[in-house]
């Protein structure tokens, strides 16, 4: 199951109690105070790791604490400090606070890590204060997690154009395969690897956008975030109109989806790819399309037509797009 969002709960670990003790010296009358400070309380640390894909840990366990601190001994000891509790997230994951509603940090890097609670300060033991002191309790907060996939290259169009079928023949990812719609019910990733080159990219085919995908509808919404991180598009569109529907209008109405969810997913870079060319209907579709977008590589992702031209095609502009 692929989750990309969840809520959890973190208390970070509270400072351990300072000692209240004394000490015998014979050189003096009066008792000497000894007792030494608690230790600090966890911190709960959030790491991106590179091994995790999906939010799904979170459905199931949402709230964190971290060790306390523990109490200062006598002769001056200080108790020993909590134990910081690491929680490992995908790359991609951004952190808000739950009350505030303010972006904590975008976990992109495999690697990166941030504090998000912080724990408790130790309390003084007498030997420092007159009297010895309580620790004082960790931070506590709740938190949202929005995964969002980063992929060099987002796999749109309407639902059954072939997307999940070309991803296949053009990567590692190996994705379920129907002739129906909403096949695919979450963002998939692949890697294409140009021969006789060590260059690949990642790509992402993000689930059948529909009409209304920006205000929700189809889960939409949720589905376009993932392509908000990638560099360009490759806009698949079924030039055969098997499922009723004119290739044109599709095309208008994803750019219209893309237009109204903003975010700047209307200015990244697109390759138009004409799919299904292996059926009759394509040719004269493919023909009146030109008309109004005259740059489309035609393919068929069954039979394997064009495939070869497509590869080129991305690979000229992942090359001008994203490397240096």
């Amino acid at each position: 199951m692929f989750v990309d969002t969840a809520k959890i709960a973190v208390i970070a670990g509270r400072g351990g109690k300072g000692c209240e003790s004394f000490g015998r010296d014979r050189f003096k009358i009066y008792p000497i105070p000894s007792g030494g400070d608690g230790g600090e309380g966890g911190d709960i640390i959030l790491e991106a790791d590179r091994h995790i894909t999906t939010l799904l840990d979170f459905y199931y366990r949402r709230h964190f604490r971290s060790e306390k601190g523990g109490a200062g001994g006598s002769n001056r000891r200080s108790g020993k400090e909590g134990k910081d509790l690491i929680v490992r997230v995908p790359p991609g994951t951004v952190v808000s606070d739950v009350l505030t509603g303010l972006r904590i940090r975008d976990l992109k890097t495999p690697g990166e890590r941030v504090v998000v609670a912080k724990g408790g300060a130790g309390g003084k033991g007498n030997a420092v204060r007159e009297k010895a002191t309580e620790g004082s309790p960790g931070e506590e907060r709740e938190l949202l997690f929005e995964l969002r996939l980063i992929a060099d290259c987002g796999l749109i169009g309407f639902p059954n154009v072939g997307k999940s079928t070309l991803l296949s023949k053009l990567t590692n990812a190996h994705p379920k395969i129907a002739n129906y719609p909403f096949t695919t019910r979450s963002p998939l990733l692949g890697v294409l690897t140009q021969k006789n080159s060590k260059r690949s990219f990642v790509m992402t085919d993000i689930p059948g956008l529909i009409k209304g995908a920006h205000a929700g509808k189809g889960l939409g919404d949720q589905f376009l975030r993932h392509i908000e991180r990638t560099s360009f598009l490759l806009h698949l569109i079924d030039m055969s109109g098997s499922e009723g529907r004119d290739p044109l209008e599709d095309y208008k109405a994803i750019r219209n989806e893309l237009a109204s969810y903003g975010k700047g997913l209307l200015e990244k870079p697109e390759l138009v790819v004409a799919n299904k060319m292996d059926l009759p209907s394509s040719k004269e579709n493919l023909s009146r399309f030109k008309k109004t977008k005259r740059e489309v590589v035609a393919i068929s992702a069954l039979t394997g037509e064009g495939l070869e031209k497509l590869v080129e095609a991305l690979f000229s502009l992942f090359i001008t797009r994203v490397t240096p």
